[in-house]
């Protein structure tokens, strides 16, 4: 489809002269360039250091210099690989997601056409300077703020800096405040006009805003946790390192070989593993959701998302379809609704909930063609073929109009290329705020004027511009007032012939015979509905934040069931009350229109400081701030601005809200994984610390020597340790609340389930070294593999999903381990380093069973009677 649009041309002798180059040169070494300050490139030093800095990677460093100290350069080896994986694997994915981010990433306005010395040039828009006068036409960008100086039916979309979803009319004789203000970023959807840049760079709209964004980046929740438990465990690790060591001495054994085995005890009590666990975790997580559209900035974001309670939503392109739409047609005779989505030409058109009969489509026709000749829009097809950005229809001029030709499309109606070939456009009085109607003249095939008209019920349904009965005006009047409530843009359409052409177009803006109303909107995405539904099942409490006009904000928030139908127009509140102090709890609300980005800050900030893990939402520059605020902040990809993308920790590269509830889905699992393997890990080091302890008093003088430690710990720890952290996710993970903000990473009874398995897992390998003590077997042996294998038992016992075929990596370490700790037994050359001996059928027998225990243990340990139980009984404790 094409349009016609009739533009009327700005006189030359009326424009400016603009500046000299040499002005400009002088203006742009004054002022500097028309930038936002970029964001500081990372040095690749900065951030090895960075993943190097964490606590629990400390730990490991100082167990890498004391295994070094000591001789045990083969552990030494293996603990300095962990901390290598670990900071190589955070290191490529923060540099892999500033990659995917930067590709998405376009400049706002990469070249201005200016007048130079008199004449009109394109040049870069890093070069405009103050004082420059800019030529602005349909679909430019606008590249600083500047200062209207003329226009013709200049109509501009702001809403990526606003959050306003419908056009703003900039007409320099409305006299409305900042009518003829123009702001950096914000897009010329129709007409033409020249102004004065007022302000570039850092000192514009936009620029401003940015600088909302400085601020120093704040650890997420896992990163405060894990924080916590490296120091716990860097406490722990010295105290055992003293106790072992001075209970030896005590017996009487050798200071050098307790030094040894204290050591090596110390660093099987670190789960060093946890570390690749963590960041394994974390890539993986981050590569699915990377498969499902979502671009994580920063790693640990990945896991910060499934502790979100708050998710703050942004209404238009978010929620919405940030596409106008056509959803009713009210005419005299009836009202029809439409059905389809966006732009595209497709759709059905129903009176009371069934297709619309040929008959009862002829008033909707009429009005919807007088509609697509009043009309300067058009719709572009998708790209053929199709690409793999989601092509699709998309508007060319006013978003409002061209949902009128999608209407129209929709009613069967005649192609517009059509109807301005058989009615030509002869004169036009375009659409300004003061009038707010537009009306065409078109010669018809007969010789006669067509009037076309549509506008603003308030300035259509007038005496003077209609030759209607009054109550037909007051019957539209209710109508218009009743769409208007429910937030919908509401046009008047109205149409009349003349035999003679008058003077002015808006002359003939008399008399006409009233069409109708369109009731025009931006609908809510098809999966919105559904989306905030699963985020309820969740935990996670919805809010909308948008700088769109309350009555739009309150009837999206009913259609997505963010708010009840019978809610009150009192339960959104404005920009204006928020600045008024009319709200005392911010957290009490869940609607909030017209607010500017400091009241978005003000609105993340008071759910932070209640406690809350926030996650934000947007793609606009005012959205920015509140982006970098939030505990997540997620971007658009599609639509989303460079400076929103820039503040967040997540892009969505399809801009579908329901993005980020899969992307909470993947916090959650990653989390799951994390606890699960500190159960493991810190179970088996417990069960080791408690059979050096323990097996003296029993009469096993050395229990373990150094070098079996540090093999177990290897083989559990090691290829073991890591695959759970592949684990798939739990399917209760999206059915249960949010795991509360300040919860210590091992609650929950999670310390408790790791004191029994450590308790059954320590019994039951006692219990076969004693055994086989009684037997006179290689009891110390015994012990080692029992040990090893009650452990390998407990990871298989924790598997949420225990037969799944999603983790094979899980099954395969444990067979490797298994098998390596058979070979430590009957490897010539593993046995005198690990000082074993070779056992018999029955003893490897008993330690199968020992293993067995630990699984049965690890199941048990899932049950959730008993898992209630421990927590009450944590409770009571703690009381």
């Amino acid at each position: 489809m094409t349009s016609h649009p009739i533009r009327t041309p700005l006189a030359t002798d009326e424009r400016s002269r603009g500046l000299t180059e040499e002005d400009a040169a002088r203006r742009l070494a004054d002022y500097g360039r028309n930038e936002v300050t970029a964001r500081r490139t990372v040095r690749l030093h900065t951030r090895v250091v960075a993943q190097l800095r964490d606590p629990l990677i400390m730990v490991l460093l100082g167990a890498v210099a004391l295994t070094v100290a000591i001789g045990d350069h083969a552990d030494s080896v293996v603990i300095a690989l962990v901390i290598v994986v670990n900071t190589t694997v955070g290191v490529i994915q923060e540099v892999r997601a500033d990659n995917a981010v930067a590709a998405l990433s376009a400049m706002s306005a990469p070249n201005a056409r200016v007048l130079r010395g008199g004449s009109e040039r394109e040049v870069p828009a890093a070069e405009v300077v103050p004082g420059d006068v800019l030529a602005l036409g349909e679909g430019d960008i606008v590249p600083a703020d500047a200062l209207l100086a003329q226009a013709s039916a200049l109509l501009l979309d702001e809403s990526m800096l606003t959050g306003e979803s419908v056009p703003v009319d900039k007409d320099l004789r409305s006299g409305r405040p900042g009518a003829a203000k123009l702001s950096a970023g914000t897009v010329v959807v129709r007409g033409r006009g020249i102004a004065t840049v007022t302000a570039t760079g850092a000192a514009s709209a936009l620029g401003r805003i940015a600088a909302l964004l400085e601020g120093r980046l704040e650890a997420t929740p896992l990163q405060r946790r894990l924080a916590a438990l490296g120091r716990v465990l860097a406490v722990a690790t010295l105290a055992l390192c003293l106790l072992v060591f001075a209970l030896g001495l005590i017996r009487g054994l050798a200071p050098g070989t307790m030094a040894v085995t204290a050591i090596s005890l110390a660093v099987a009590a670190v789960p060093e593993s946890l570390p690749a666990v963590v960041t394994l975790a974390l890539a993986l997580g981050a590569r699915r959701m990377a498969a499902r559209h979502a671009v994580v900035r920063r790693l640990p974001a990945v896991e910060t998302l499934g502790s979100v309670t708050v998710l703050a939503t942004d209404k238009t392109g978010t929620l919405t379809e940030g596409r106008m739409v056509v959803e009713r047609v009210w005419t005299p005779e009836g009202a029809v609704d439409f059905t389809g989505t966006g732009y595209e030409p497709f759709g059905d058109v129903r009176v009371d909930g069934r297709a619309a009969e040929p008959a009862e489509l002829g008033p909707v026709q009429e009005l919807l063609t007088t509609a697509s000749l009043c009309n300067d829009a058009a719709l572009r097809p998708p790209d053929e073929p199709p690409d793999d950005t989601g092509s699709r229809w998309t508007a060319l001029g006013d978003p409002t109009e061209a949902a009128l030709l999608t209407a129209a499309a929709k009613a069967r109606c005649e192609e517009p290329s059509t109807l301005h070939q058989t009615y030509p456009r002869t004169d036009e009085a375009p659409f300004d705020s003061l009038r707010k109607r537009m009306s065409t003249l078109h010669r018809t095939p007969s010789g006669s004027l067509m009037v076309c008209l549509k506008g603003a019920p308030e300035a259509v349904l007038d005496p003077a511009v209609l030759d209607e009965p009054a109550q037909l005006l007051d019957r539209a009047r209710d109508e218009a007032a009743l769409l208007a409530a429910q937030g919908y843009r509401v046009l008047a359409v109205a149409c009349g012939e003349r035999t003679e052409a008058p003077m002015r177009a808006a002359d003939a803006e008399s008399g006409l015979r009233l069409l109708g109303l369109s009731a025009i909107n931006d609908p809510p995405k098809p999966a919105a509905t559904t989306t905030l539904a699963a985020c309820r099942a969740a935990g996670i409490t919805p809010v909308l934040i948008t700088g769109d006009h309350p009555a739009t904000a309150r009837a999206i928030a009913m259609r997505v069931g963010l708010l009840s139908p019978d809610s009150e127009p009192g339960e959104v509140v404005t920009g204006q009350a928020l600045a008024a102090g009319a709200v005392d709890d911010l957290t009490a609300v869940r609607v909030f229109a017209r607010t500017d980005p400091q009241q978005k800050l003000d609105i993340v900030e008071a759910w932070r400081d209640r406690g809350d893990v926030t996650a934000m939402t947007g793609d606009g520059v005012n959205d920015g701030p509140a982006l970098r605020q939030a505990d997540i902040g997620v971007a658009m990809g599609r639509r989303g601005t460079e400076v929103a993308r820039q503040s967040a920790d997540l892009v969505l590269t399809d801009d579908e809200l329901s993005t980020v509830v899969a992307a909470v889905e993947e916090g959650r699992r990653v989390y799951d994984n994390i606890r699960r393997f500190l159960v493991y890990g810190l179970a088996g080091g417990t069960a080791e610390i408690l059979v050096m302890l323990l097996g003296p008093l029993l009469g096993l003088s050395l229990p373990l020597r150094a070098g079996q430690i540090l093999w177990i710990n290897l083989l559990t720890h090691g290829l073991t340790g890591v695959a759970m952290g592949a684990e798939p996710v739990s399917p209760r993970a999206m059915h249960r609340p949010p795991r509360p903000p300040h919860q210590h990473v091992l609650g929950h009874g999670l310390w408790q389930r790791v004191l029994f398995l450590a308790a059954v897992v320590t019994m039951a390998s006692l219990a076969a070294g004693l055994s086989a003590r009684a037997v006179d077997a290689a009891w110390q042996s015994v012990l080692f593999l029992s040990l090893l294998a009650a452990q390998l038992g407990v990871v298989m016992g924790l598997r949420d999903r225990l037969l799944t075929r999603e983790n094979l990596f899980l099954p395969a370490a444990v067979l490797a381990s298994a098998g390596l700790a058979v070979a430590a037994l009957y490897v010539p050359f593993l046995r005198s380093v690990l000082e074993t001996q070779p056992l018999g059928g029955t003893e490897v027998a008993v330690a199968a069973a020992v293993g067995m225990a630990g699984f049965a243990a690890a199941r048990l340990s899932r049950q959730p009677w008993l898992r209630r139980l421990v927590v009450k009984q944590a409770l009571v404790v703690k009381q």
